[in-house]
């Protein structure tokens, strides 16, 4: 056995302890016990509502603290709209499912955790991609529950036929991958492609994607300043953000550059997810939870996910998640009562089994602790590494990526100024 450093092992005692600590303070939050009553609570989400009514069926068994909670699960299209909508008439949801990317537009319609939970104790329970949660100073906006890691799924029966044993690591694999797989008519249009990258409109996940590159590459999206104001941060100071997403946005777009050599993609096409599991396509990135999607579309499709790749000599493994937290509503009608069932479902006694109901993997550092077997062992592995940024209008920054993106593919600009248009409009989103 190595020694350990009296530092070393001083650190270990600390993280120890406060992940104790924070499961005890859980415990005395919600009573402690399965007597205590609950009234009805109301959760909204986009979640799949057979799992989770039947997850919370199963506790109800045995907690009787659940035995009023009911799960609506909405639209995605409309989820925003409808929760706003409701809540501003006093009604919708006692808890909703606050998806990262959102929660400086809902910042202002929950009830904080502060009460519950320091920003340590926080830290010490949920994974790195869950910290956005604790934006300001009034404790966690919300309580992470499931993370849905972006992975690559691969065709094997495209990259076998073109000699490929393995998938890539490193994005820059991809480029002589998409030229293989790639075949074209004799008109030249595309039969076949190795990878769908380059544009944006049919390319499903491109912000997410992007957004890996540029972090992977060392830059950054937003940062928070000295002043604490939210600034757009493509282009920093430095130089350095400016050259890592001027990077990552030439390498994105050279896949539909018909004159490059490793054109593969275009926007005629139909969307990615679809031409991958009709066998069009090579390489497909996308989030954990598609797999079944993927399956349910092609059962005889032969595939298979591995870890997001990487950039060769990064000084940092980074991958991108979307993570689902559960944020008690200001207009709840019970919020004692909300923040119980908010903190049982987002605890170590209930994480792993509303993970397993799911299909995702879960935001909790005591159940990632926890041996894993198949699929899981990979979605572990991308949870831990994930990241994130702040978004503050995720709608508005998806055009703002898209229109970076189609600048730069239609030869309307180069990239270097598509990115300072870019972080010059994520500025006017901010009000800067």
């Amino acid at each position: 056995m190595k020694n350990h450093s009296v530092f070393q092992i001083a650190i270990l005692i600390i993280f120890g302890a406060l992940a104790i600590v924070g499961v005890l303070v859980f415990a005395i939050a919600v009573g402690g016990g399965s007597g205590n009553t609950v009234g009805r609570v109301e959760i909204w989400g986009t979640l799949s509502e057979k799992a989770f009514s039947k997850y919370i069926l199963q506790i109800s068994e045995t907690d009787q603290r659940f035995a009023q909670v009911v799960y609506l699960q909405k639209d995605p299209a409309t989820y925003e709209s409808d929760l706003t909508n409701a809540l501003a008439v006093g009604g919708g949801p006692d808890i909703f499912l606050l998806r990262q990317d959102f929660v400086i537009r809902n910042a202002g319609k929950v009830i904080p955790f502060g009460s519950i939970l320091t920003a340590d104790q926080f830290r010490a329970m949920y994974v790195d991609a869950g910290n956005l949660y604790l934006i300001g100073s009034s404790g966690a906006l919300g309580l992470p529950i499931l993370v849905d890691p972006l992975l690559l799924y691969w065709n094997k029966d495209m990259l076998s036929a073109a000699n490929f044993a393995k998938p890539p690591a490193y994005w820059d694999e991809i480029t002589g991958m998409a030229q293989e797989m790639t075949a074209r008519a004799d008109s030249g249009s595309i039969i076949k492609s190795g990878v769908a990258l380059g544009e944006y409109a049919n390319v499903n996940n491109a912000k997410d994607i992007l957004s890996a590159l540029i972090l992977q590459h060392g830059g950054k999206i937003t940062a928070v300043d000295i002043s604490g104001r939210l600034v757009p941060a493509l282009v920093a100071q430095t130089g350095a953000s400016l050259e890592a997403t001027e990077k990552a946005l030439r390498f994105f777009t050279q896949f539909s550059d018909s004159s490059n050599v490793y054109y593969s993609w275009n926007r005629s096409l139909k969307n990615s997810r679809s031409a991958f599991a009709s066998g069009d396509l090579g390489l497909y990135i996308g989030f954990g939870s598609e797999e079944a999607v993927i399956r349910s579309m092609n059962p005889n499709l032969n595939f298979d996910a591995s870890p997001l790749p990487q950039v060769r000599g990064g000084t940092q493994t980074v991958g991108v998640a979307r993570v689902y937290a559960l944020a008690v509503s200001r207009a709840s009608r019970d919020s004692a009562g909300s923040q119980t069932i908010a903190s049982l479902l987002a605890s170590p006694a209930t994480g792993k089994n509303i993970s397993l109901a799911l299909g995702m993997s879960s935001a909790l550092r005591d159940v990632l602790a926890q041996p894993a077997e198949g699929i899981d062992v990979l979605l572990k592995r991308e949870t831990l590494i994930a990241r994130s940024w702040i978004d503050p209008y995720p709608e508005k920054t998806a055009d703002i990526f898209r229109a970076m993106i189609e600048r730069v593919s239609s030869g309307a600009m180069l990239s270097r100024d598509a990115v300072q248009r870019a972080n010059q409009e994520m500025a006017d989103v901010l009000g800067l």
